[in-house]
């Protein structure tokens, strides 16, 4: 008799049971609907905040990329004197300052772009050293005019950071 009323019971609940965790799992999956649709909302309107101000850190650090291309510097940073290394340390200065008005862009870009960024200011701080000690370079014009034919066969490093942040720019509408 034991094992009638066993089986009895089990019937009575094993409906309720199943029913139970039906709902559960219908309950559990609507909950979790819910969850990712409220981080979609808060991740929109974030994004709607948070866009304008990545595009501003691009738009900042193109122009940055843009002041620091040798070809624009050397045009827009005319030697003082004719002394080759005071036009040097000025050149490199003038660049890291710029760099350091900027450092605050990089929390709205990808650390690949802020990395190309860094790359791209020590390449071309490397140019200038590295044109500076040229046999050819007696002075602080002869220094522009190696740096600027040197530019007509490569490409600066600056113009490759442009076409990076532009590219990264790019992605954001797909």
């Amino acid at each position: 008799m034991d094992l009638d009323n066993f089986l009895e019971m089990l019937f009575a609940v094993l409906p309720a049971l199943i029913t139970g965790i039906v709902a559960y799992y219908f309950f559990k999956m609507h909950t979790d609907n819910e969850e990712g649709r409220r981080r979609y909302l808060i991740h929109k309107e974030a994004q709607k905040d948070t866009t304008p101000l990545r595009l501003q850190a691009y738009e900042r650090l193109v122009l940055f990329s843009e002041r620091i291309n040798p070809a624009k510097l050397l045009v827009r940073i005319a030697p003082q004197s004719s002394d080759k290394a005071a036009y040097e340390d000025y050149l490199i200065a003038q660049i890291e300052q710029e760099y350091e008005h900027n450092l605050t862009q990089q929390i709205y870009v990808s650390s690949e772009a802020w990395d190309i960024i860094t790359t791209s200011k020590n390449a071309t701080i490397q140019l200038i050293r590295k044109s500076n000690m040229s046999d050819k370079v007696d002075s602080a014009n002869k220094l522009r005019e190696v740096m600027l034919t040197d530019l007509f066969d490569k490409q600066s490093p600056s113009s490759i950071a442009v076409a990076y942040l532009k590219n990264e720019v790019a992605e954001m509408w797909q």
